[in-house]
């Protein structure tokens, strides 16, 4: 009777459980999750699995936490235990929750705990930042973001494709490549600054384009261009930007770097290229690596069941049209599709011979299309993979950047972004031969949860740590990073030659 009793009890709590959470834990083969043991948790298995959007995947033990008292217990990935102290804990489980899309479409995390029972033994306000200024790392801006950001819109922006293996595989890869730290040089005279295109920027860091940065905070790109000029930081413009370019050029100061999705439409095209040159922007970067879109099954399974409140703001439920975008104004886009699937190598000649200013291309990550660009007059590459929303290649960029890197030499740069979170990746990837480095999700986050202010706090602290590696590693200039300082035993990465 006391079993059954007891049983009874954990069958009535286990409903708390959302049930959203359960499919998830069936389907976690598919999607992108965290097993979390929840000691005596009631009903089922021991463990709850919750889906995380690509950011970072950890197994937290949590003892008894899920009931009543216990403490928690950190499991890092090389599978060595460690106790932490609940504070810590509970700002990793938020986190965890926070980058879920499964926890969004719920309503958040303050829903999913008042449903779980969690509220009373998780605080919020002491784990969740209220300002800037309290974020140690980029992370911290998840969940303040989250707690502000609408949660369809969240769910897309945290997403990936498929299974979300590449959008994990951008974070874990940096996970495996090691530094080798030069002793006993001078560390007061570290120089981050670089020259790209002629132009000076004060990190190598870069912000890569996203598009409809409204849909994180209303001042949206302006928000972004201002912190960029505060810190001195190139910034990329979306095509599918929520602001005109020459409002985000005024803001920056200076003309940013616009990317370019070709519509179907040649005139349609040419017409975008014509007004940014108008604006004064003198690079472009052709995306190539999402032609013929995308199957964004968290996104469409976590975003909100009833979308009907997308209407508010958009013409239709699947979000904004063209007619909606600014760098479609005075544009005739009947019939003609944003991305263009019939792209191909004809299309980059005609555009290179349109286009007199630089000419880069986004989203190669093999050496055989990097010799194709050279020999198509493209001024540089940018090595990507949409941020794990194109196609689940399960490669990581930072794994194909060396074999790019390689094939073109020192004929054009080669940039790359993709799994991003700290300085030291920074310093890895340029180690492996990047000129520049780019952020999407974290300052996006900043975004999300203090507009320009989190942009600024974003990159303050990437370059920070950027400066601190550079420093410990002994390198005093972004030129003196090379091969040498990182070994990549435990990761796979290809030659020019394809070979490892």
């Amino acid at each position: 009777m006391r079993r059954e009793s007891q049983s009874l009890r954990q069958t009535d709590a286990a409903k708390q459980i959302p049930e959203a959470l359960f499919r998830a834990n069936r389907i976690k083969h598919r999607i992108h999750c965290a097993d979390i043991p929840l000691g005596d948790w009631p009903g089922h298995a021991k463990t709850v699995s919750l889906p995380i959007a690509g950011i970072r995947s950890e197994r937290t033990e949590l003892g008894s936490f899920a009931g009543q008292t216990g403490l928690a217990r950190d499991t890092i990935r090389d599978g060595m235990k460690r106790s932490t102290p609940n504070s810590t804990t509970r700002r990793q489980f938020l986190r965890f929750l926070a980058a879920s899309p499964y926890v969004a479409s719920l309503g958040g995390v303050a829903a999913f705990l008042e449903r779980t029972g969690l509220a009373q033994t998780t605080e919020r306000s002491p784990d969740v930042i209220a300002s800037p200024a309290e974020a140690l790392d980029v992370h911290d801006f998840e969940e303040a973001a989250r707690g502000k950001v609408t949660p369809g819109h969240w769910a897309y922006m945290a997403s990936g494709v498929d299974d979300d293996g590449t959008l994990r595989a951008n974070c874990d890869a940096y996970k495996h490549i090691q530094l080798r730290p030069r002793r006993l040089r001078d560390a007061t005279k570290v120089d981050m600054r670089v020259e790209l295109f002629g132009a000076a920027h004060e990190s190598p860091i870069f912000l890569c384009p996203t598009a409809s940065n409204k849909a994180f905070f209303p001042d949206g790109e302006l928000a972004v261009a201002r912190a960029a000029k505060a810190r001195g930081t190139l910034y990329f413009l979306s095509t599918g930007t929520s602001t005109a370019v020459e409002e985000v050029n005024k803001a920056l100061g200076r003309p940013v770097w616009q990317q370019l999705y070709a519509p179907s439409s040649w005139d349609a095209c040419e017409k975008i290229l014509r007004r940014v040159e108008a604006a004064g922007c003198t690079v472009i970067a052709l995306t190539v690596d999402n032609t013929t879109g995308r199957n964004s099954e968290t996104f469409l399974r976590a975003r909100p069941k009833d979308v009907s409140q997308c209407t508010t703001c958009h013409a239709g439920a699947a979000g904004p049209s063209a007619q909606e975008r600014p760098m479609y104004d005075g544009i005739n886009m009947t019939g003609v599709r944003m991305l263009n699937p019939a792209m191909d190598w004809a299309f980059v000649d005609r555009l290179r011979k349109f286009w007199k200013g630089k000419f880069m291309i986004k989203g190669i990550d093999t050496r055989e299309d990097a010799r194709l660009c050279v020999e198509h007059g493209v001024d540089a590459i940018l090595v990507s993979n949409h941020g794990g929303r194109a196609t689940e290649t399960l490669r990581a960029t930072i794994e194909a950047l060396p074999e790019v890197v390689a094939e073109v030499g020192d004929r054009i740069p080669v940039f790359v972004d993709g799994g991003v979170r700290r300085g030291t990746d920074v310093f890895k990837a340029v180690a492996l031969g990047a000129k520049a480095v780019g952020i999407g999700r974290p300052y996006l986050w900043g975004l999300g949860a203090f507009g320009q202010a989190g942009v600024d706090r974003v990159l303050e602290i990437l370059q920070g740590e950027l400066k601190l590696a550079m420093g410990n590693c002994g390198t005093q200039k972004v030129s003196d990073i090379n091969r040498t300082y990182v070994a990549t035993a435990d990761l796979k990465l290809q030659n020019a030659r394809g070979t490892t």
